[in-house]
């Protein structure tokens, strides 16, 4: 009798494992997340790899991920940046879709150096774009705007204050960022892809 209920137990709960596998593959939007925005974009002007200024202007009406890096990085950044590069790949020939990659450490890095960085990765400049600019604004960017930092990470001496995130931004065409994302996750970033083909087709 014992068997018998041990048995009854495991074929139920494999039927369930079944059951819910089948309904995640099967039935459309089952297993879909509903984005809701989470933070707004503040208008910003940064210097990009050329030395020419970007604004918010140039990603109106445009999906877009923004990222913080630094170019002298021996850590996270080069896989990040290696992650970031399929996602590159797979949006390159979208004419609405963008890269923004700010930097951390802009007393290092210059329009000049994110140029030669931009080019070791051998991307169109056009469609990813390195930008710099004060380090007050940047960091402010990246806790007030895109949410990838706690802003309360925030130092009043802003010379003492560094900023060293994994994480991803997505922003939809109205300026929104939608959802935040681990740049070293493959699951994270899968799920990114699957989010920006959502948003590209929302017009």
């Amino acid at each position: 009798m014992r068997k018998k209920t041990i048995y009854y137990i495991v074929f139920f709960v494999a039927l369930s494992v079944v059951f819910y596998g089948i309904v995640s593959w099967f039935i459309p939007g089952y297993n879909d997340r509903k984005l809701e925005p989470i933070s707004k974009v503040a208008r910003f002007q940064f210097t990009n790899q050329d030395g020419r200024a970007v604004t918010n202007k140039d990603v109106d009406g445009k999906v877009y991920v923004a990222e913080f890096f630094f170019t002298t990085c021996p850590g996270i950044c080069p896989m990040m940046n290696d992650n970031m590069k399929q996602v590159y790949e797979k949006f390159k020939n979208e004419p609405d879709f963008r890269i923004l990659s700010y930097t951390c450490d802009p007393q290092t890095d210059s329009a000049a150096r994110l140029k030669v960085y931009a080019d070791s990765l051998k991307v169109d400049t056009r469609k990813w774009i390195f930008l710099t600019g004060r380090k007050d604004s940047l960091y402010k960017m990246a806790r007030f705007s895109y949410s990838i930092d706690d802003p309360k990470n925030n130092l009043a001496n802003i010379e003492d204050d560094f900023l060293h995130s994994q994480f991803w931004a997505l922003v939809n065409r109205k300026g929104e960022v939608m959802a935040v994302y681990d740049g070293l996750e493959k699951r994270e970033i899968n799920g990114l892809m699957k989010d920006i083909e959502k948003e590209l087709k929302n017009l």
